[in-house]
């Protein structure tokens, strides 16, 4: 499932609202309650009927088996992560299913049998200290790229804790860093000073629950010791936080984003006379540095310095210069044409690897640096794939990256980014059988006559009878785009079969740039249940599926676009998952991390945008009476970014109004539902029992 893209704080967790806060119509606000105990027990009782059903059906325990077989399996590629001259990788399997964090040698990765060694057993440090941890990843010390912050999760919540790992030792750091769980972000300044962003206490949170304040903590000094450096505001939709920009050629500067709106950012330097607000987009992120180049991706028009750069385009400022005050003149690396979107980026010590998407379709080019001009090369990769860089570093020009289409598991390229001929290293083992089987694109109109793409993965003897199970997703939202992936489970459970899978490519995603993006924010939303719907439509007419065979899910923002379907078309589907949603649009701001969603959403403080949002919201608009198809809601406790709560009411409407569900709270595993291997096994096989029941039988 695709999740929101930034983590948030929940503040008041477990605390039910004041009186003077509830509305008067709405009287499953208890269940807002995070963990109280009549919520929970609620929860309880409705997980009984739930795994009575699902994991009670004899398909259950083979969906099980299979799904668990391929997330545990030893032949997975284990991806890399380029550290300290080594190969990082953190795996799970079945014998590990918290994870073991390992290294081997770039020689050694290459080899069909790499050894690796063991520095950090999260099952054993679990057991050790009476958590069940969930890694998190770690933010590493450049340029020494010695000492680590390992980000360790409680169950797979959003807040972390902070420990300082040795990575030559390969033990955790005595007496070193040791920062308390919150929802935080850190940057090395060196290595004996960190930069932070948390709960520093009363007031230094927002209303969503980013932290805003940002300080300067010293080895060996008590949090209560550090110094302020930067203050945003508690008004805030997100917050501030730190991150640290180096370059293969010794350059390195520390910013602040200050996240005013989830997409407007103020970006500041951090010097040795103070914080200095640069001359940046609002719409923009750093992604990197070479030879003194800053590189800044922008998601809005860009004039400076007598350049304008189209918005959704990657250009290079010189690091000099922003810290000098210049007026900034960049340098357009790449700008889009209407069908692309950037979708990856990534410095080496010489060059820039850009991954973007034409058309849904991945590709590569590599950049490189020039005086006054950049040139750029396209990297032969297979086609009508996704290609993403999965690992680079700064110290020298080696990289690695990744590809993979619907029918074509995933393979791992290397690539000397000084001459871009990449070498297949690893291929991962087909987890279905695919023979047979056929990917398409077709495109649906919309109701505004805009094209809409969408891929469906087939028989190729399928019969064009509507006749066919099929079960549909996308997300919309967030400017994220959705692409062609190797989805083994599904391959296994569900494609083997002689089903089919679809995804549809609608607006609000990032699969054509901001414009695909900003076509749906706010009371402009509807377009994007409109894509969904026309999607489904269209493939009606085509005759590859039917509404009595045709089912849909989507997770967090893909979640609410289930909800809005699941009220506003109740007749084009037999089945609808819906996974860690957002479903109480009137409410959403008062919940886990909504406040900060505000700049994609709208908010109900404002009359134009309280009305959209009351006549789309899920939750508002459940009707007795409609005939609707039996929904799978599932959630986890543990989820601090969205929360369970929206579940749970939309839950307990439908049942006030004698309306037919399933609900399904796991209690660990945070927003991604990611405590371990067995977890994600579990919710794959209960969710494709519910296809099952619902698409394929008579």
């Amino acid at each position: 499932m695709m999740l929101l893209v930034t983590a948030a704080m929940l503040t008041g967790a477990g605390v039910p609202p004041t009186p003077s806060a509830v509305p008067a119509d709405d009287p499953f606000i208890w269940l807002e309650d995070w963990t109280g105990p009549r919520a929970m027990q609620w929860v309880e009782a409705e997980n009984k009927a739930t795994e009575a059903a699902l994991q009670g059906d004899p398909r259950y325990a083979g969906y099980y088996r299979d799904a668990l077989a391929i997330a545990s399996a030893k032949d997975r590629i284990a991806m890399p992560m380029l550290i300290h001259g080594r190969v990082y990788n953190f795996w799970r399997d079945a014998d590990h299913p918290q994870g073991i964090w390992r290294y081997t040698s770039e020689a050694d990765y290459a080899t069909d049998a790499p050894h690796w060694t063991t520095v950090l057993d999260l099952d054993a440090l679990s057991k050790a200290d009476g958590k069940k941890w969930v890694w998190k990843g770690a933010t590493i010390l450049d340029p020494e790229e010695r000492l680590a912050l390992i980000n360790l999760s409680d169950g797979g919540e959003d807040a972390v804790t902070l420990r300082e790992f040795d990575l030559v030792s390969g033990a955790f750091v005595q007496g070193g860093f040791d920062i308390p769980t919150s929802k935080q972000n850190e940057a090395w300044l060196d290595k004996d000073s960190l930069l932070l962003a948390r709960d520093w206490g009363e007031g230094s949170m927002t209303k969503s629950g980013y932290p805003f304040v940002v300080k300067l903590v010293q080895r060996g000094q008590p949090l209560s010791a550090a110094q302020e450096i930067y203050r945003g505001a508690a008004s805030d939709q997100v917050g501030t936080f730190p991150m640290l920009l180096s370059d293969g050629s010794g350059n390195r500067a520390a910013f602040l984003y200050r996240g005013v709106t989830f997409f407007g950012n103020e970006t500041y330097l951090v010097t040795g006379e103070g914080v200095k607000r640069l001359p940046l987009p609002a719409k923009s992120q750093l992604q990197g540095m070479v030879q003194g180049q800053v590189l800044i991706q922008t998601s809005e028009l860009w004039e400076s310095g007598g350049v304008t750069v189209p918005a959704g385009s990657l250009a290079a400022v010189p690091l000099q210069a922003l810290e000098a005050g210049e007026t900034l003149k960049p340098q357009i690396l790449f700008a889009p044409n209407a069908r692309q979107s950037i979708d990856g980026v990534a410095a080496t010590k010489n060059r820039v690897i850009l991954a973007i998407n034409d058309n849904v379709r991945g590709r590569v080019l590599v950049l490189t640096p020039g005086s006054g001009k950049w040139t750029s090369m396209p990297v032969a990769l297979p086609d009508n794939a996704t290609i993403a860089i999965a690992s680079a570093t700064d110290k020298n020009d080696n990289a690695y990256l990744s590809v993979a289409g619907f029918l074509s598991p995933t393979t791992l390229w290397a690539l000397d980014a000084n001459h871009p001929a990449p070498t297949q290293v690893k291929a991962m083992p087909a987890r279905f059988d695919a023979q047979g089987l056929a990917v398409d694109q077709f495109e649906a109109t919309s109701s505004d006559g805009t094209k809409i793409p969408y891929f469906i993965v087939h028989r190729k003897d399928m019969k064009p009878d509507g006749s066919t199970p099929t079960i549909m997703t996308a997300y919309g939202g967030f400017e994220i785009a959705m692409t062609p992936s190797y989805a083994a489970s599904t391959g296994k459970l569900w494609l083997e079969r002689g089903n089919s899978f679809v995804l549809a490519n609608i607006r609000g995603g990032g699969e054509f740039g901001p414009a695909w993006h900003e076509a749906g924010l706010k009371t402009k939303r509807q377009i994007i249940y409109d894509d969904f719907a026309a999607v489904a439509q269209d493939i009606f007419a085509r005759k590859l599926s039917s509404p009595r065979r045709l089912g849909i899910y989507g997770g967090s923002n893909g979640g609410l676009l289930m909800g809005v379907e699941f009220t506003q078309h109740p007749e084009l589907w037999n089945a609808v998952t819906i996974q860690v949603p957002l479903l109480d649009m009137v409410r959403y701001e008062q919940i886990a991390a909504g406040a900060s969603w505000v700049d994609e959403y709208g908010s109900v403080s404002v009359p134009t945008e309280k009305a959209f949002l009351e006549k789309i919201s899920p939750y508002a608009n459940i009707r007795k009476g409609v005939k609707y198809p039996t929904p799978y809601i599932w959630t986890t406790t543990k989820d601090d970014r969205v929360g369970p709560q929206h579940a749970r009411k939309f839950a307990a409407r439908l049942k006030d109004y004698g309306l037919p569900y399933y609900f399904y709270e796991d209690t660990a595993g945070g927003h991604s539902g990611d405590a371990d291997i067995a977890q994600g096994a579990r919710l794959q096989a209960m969710q494709m029992v519910y296809f099952s029941r619902f698409l394929e039988g008579e």
